[in-house]
């Protein structure tokens, strides 16, 4: 099949889990050739040392990752105190060490106090951009510089001792998109006064896409062409926490060739500002809409079309 045809096709997401050592856009070069088109994106990156849930979008869902209507994520790390290395987890070079780990009550009294919103500070070694330049390129120089910290929203963690270790700990984690866990593993270990890094680290669930969902690269290639296509899940998972509008066929056809539909034609009454999920009669998500104030009153403009 031809670059041109398979880039016509709807495309969806592909939940991959990935395995350690790979960089997401390692993953995202592997699924373009296995898919035989360039068209290949993700939402969300993944360090190379974690494993777990990345979401990639294939097809026209490619561009869907900027329009992703939740953040929420979830995470299972090792925690390990007394240690703090350069990066924050056990892979960068150690700055201190300390033998005296707090007790177990302890532990799970201090992680308790960084559930809700908190502020964060972003690592150095990360994407970010500071001045065109991203901030891991600046540590690798030996560069250091200011970060402002963050909001960050941490919905549920639950910190539990790995048995016959007196350093290491589970967390779950369930928290909003830009938060690092190392980070948080940083500050827990920093709060008890012994430091600590992120030895382990697992995405377990990704925009409501579960581990249990997902298929290793490994898998994929030794997969004929017609099954690969089979684990296309539908683009609209992804706006699953939006509300959804059915238009009858008239108004679908003006909608598709870019007229606003008028909230009184259609009978909705959504609030000005809220986006929701375009589908046709039958219940057929295709597009991504968003409600405008009109002259004439309120109207769903569209957003992104994903299927043609």
């Amino acid at each position: 099949m031809k670059h041109s045809e398979i880039d016509n096709l709807p495309g969806g997401i592909l939940a991959i889990k990935k395995a350690a050592g790979m960089t997401s856009h390692d993953v995202v070069n592997k699924v373009r050739r296995l898919f035989n088109t360039k068209r290949v994106g993700h939402a969300g990156t993944l360090d190379p040392m974690a494993t777990g849930v990345l979401v990639v979008l294939v097809g026209r869902a490619a561009k869907a990752c900027e329009y992703i209507s939740s953040d929420k994520k979830s995470y299972r790390a090792t925690l390990r105190l007394g240690l703090t290395t350069d990066t924050e987890d056990i892979t960068g070079e150690i700055i201190t060490s300390c033998d005296d780990i707090p007790d177990a009550e302890q532990v799970k009294s201090a992680s308790e106090t960084f559930k809700g919103k908190i502020k964060q500070i972003p690592p150095m070694y990360s994407a970010l951009k500071v001045g065109g330049q991203k901030l891991y390129d600046l540590a690798r120089q030996g560069v250091t510089i200011e970060r402002e910290a963050r909001e960050i929203t941490v919905y549920s963690l639950d910190c539990q001792p790995i048995a016959a270790s007196k350093t290491d700990y589970t967390l779950d984690v369930t928290c909003s998109g830009g938060t690092y866990i190392r980070t948080l593993c940083a500050d827990i270990g920093a709060k008890l006064g012994c430091g600590g890094v992120m030895a382990t680290l697992e995405r377990t669930k990704a925009c409501g896409i579960s581990i249990d969902e997902c298929h290793t690269l490994e898998d994929i290639e030794n997969m004929s062409e017609n099954d690969r296509k089979a684990l296309l899940l539908p683009t609209e998972r992804l706006f699953a926490e939006l509300d959804s509008v059915k238009l009858p066929a008239f108004f679908e056809k003006l909608f598709r060739d870019g007229c606003p539909i008028y909230q009184k034609k259609i009978k909705t009454d959504f609030k000005v500002g809220q986006r929701v999920r375009v589908c046709s009669e039958s219940g057929h998500f295709f597009a991504l809409g968003e409600v405008v104030e009109r002259e004439e009153g309120s109207a769903i403009k569209s957003v992104k079309i994903f299927e043609l």
